[in-house]
């Protein structure tokens, strides 16, 4: 048996913010991230349009990106003494990532983040609150998704927490506020949300109920993504659709180890972090190349390179053909090809291969490996990670 599951509503379009009248209760609190959403306008909106739903609303400003355990602590600590019914974030994947742990630490104030960490193990939420999520940003979907990440820094871990109890109730996917978007977070945000259909579709756990979501996200993104980040608003809107098709998918197919890696690698290195989108569009074709060693994927990665019009007399080309594409994208997005040049040498080598062994074994144990469609083992993904450093062939 399979399950597939979603928001209660979806609410998208250009305007769409001012569902949030139409909810019930009598407090909410909001959780976002830096100023951007102050700045724009729009967390002065939600304030609004939830007064008029009749709440009484509390802020929760300042969610850092790759928000740390810490973060959700106190956020979850301010929850327990306001006690809202509703909490809703606004912002990019990072604050609604930390509204959704902070949600189980309210209501479950004993639970530990060591019981979080395993996949599927959340405690049944909505005894005191329901969630709505609205993005910002066109790539990680958590407003759809039954995932979040947070970051554990003094061990330099990135943790997924994966439960569909974390789904948000509703979701408002509204493309004006991802008009807001910096060129560089509309690239790497946009690589994320292909990385999320391309792994949901050939994920040991695709269905027929996924597999639409991910091939028309993987088509849109094609065609959109590069005239989103030059600007094009009808583009920008398209993306933020896309973006939200493919974490449909992949809340309910599951990922592979291209996340793994930049779980795993993200907060890894003294010299900075790699972000987390940047770092998926840098290791997906290496990692295409690395599976499709696997007769079922190959086919898989084949239809996808036909079904958004790449040629190759067989699947091994078209493979190749679809490997090149996101090779291409990635040039014209300015997304370097491997972690050696990315922000021009912040990840220092030595330091990289001194870690590289640790590091392998984490993104082995990581819970996306699992639906991955080709096994790896250590010495295997040691392997992949150098070939992501140096930008090398994958031939094992």
């Amino acid at each position: 048996m399979a399950r597939f599951t979603l928001p209660r509503d979806i609410y998208h379009g250009r305007g769409s913010l001012e569902a949030l009248k139409t909810l019930e209760g009598s407090k909410a609190i909001v959780v976002t991230g830096g100023s951007s959403m102050r700045r724009a306008g729009f967390l002065e909106k939600v304030v609004e349009y939830l007064n008029e739903a009749g709440m009484q609303v509390l802020l929760f400003e300042g969610v850092e990106p790759d928000p740390s355990v810490e973060t959700v602590l106190k956020g979850a600590e301010v929850m327990r003494n306001y006690q809202p019914d509703w909490i809703v974030s606004i912002g990019g994947g990072s604050p609604i990532d930390a509204a959704k742990a902070m949600w189980a630490f309210y209501e479950y104030p004993t639970t530990t983040f060591e019981q979080l960490c395993i996949p599927f193990n959340f405690p049944k939420l909505r005894t005191k609150a329901k969630f709505c999520a609205i993005p910002s940003t066109s790539g990680t979907a958590t407003e759809v998704t039954a995932f979040s990440v947070i970051t554990d820094y003094q061990k330099g871990i990135k943790y997924p927490l994966a439960d569909f109890n974390i789904t948000p109730d509703v979701a408002i996917v509204d493309p004006q506020i991802a008009e807001t978007m910096p060129k560089k977070l509309t690239a790497f945000t946009g690589m994320d949300a292909m990385t999320h259909a391309v792994e949901a579709y050939v994920s040991t756990l695709n269905s027929d109920y996924t597999d639409p979501l991910a091939l028309h996200a993987i088509k849109m993104i094609s065609e959109y993504l590069v005239d989103s980040y030059n600007g094009d608003k009808t583009a920008r809107e398209k993306m933020h659709n896309a973006q939200c098709l493919a974490g449909m998918a992949f809340s309910n197919a599951l990922l592979g180890i291209v996340h793994s890696m930049a779980h795993k690698t993200g907060a890894a290195f003294s010299g900075g972090h790699i972000v987390h989108g940047c770092a998926n569009a840098m290791y997906l074709p290496k990692v295409i190349k690395f599976n499709s060693k696997d007769p079922i994927a190959l086919e898989r990665y084949a239809q996808i390179a036909s079904f958004i019009g790449l040629k190759g007399r067989n699947d091994e080309k078209l493979m190749e053909a679809l490997i090149d594409r996101i090779r291409e994208l990635n040039v014209m997005l300015d997304i370097p090809m491997c972690i050696k040049k990315y922000e021009n040498g912040i990840i220092d080598e030595k330091e990289f291969l001194d870690k590289l062994d640790a590091v392998s074994e984490l993104a082995v144990g990581d819970a996306c490996t699992g639906s991955n469609p080709r096994s790896i083992d250590k010495d295997q993904m040691k392997k992949l990670l150098l070939a992501c450093y140096y930008d090398s062939e994958v031939d094992f």
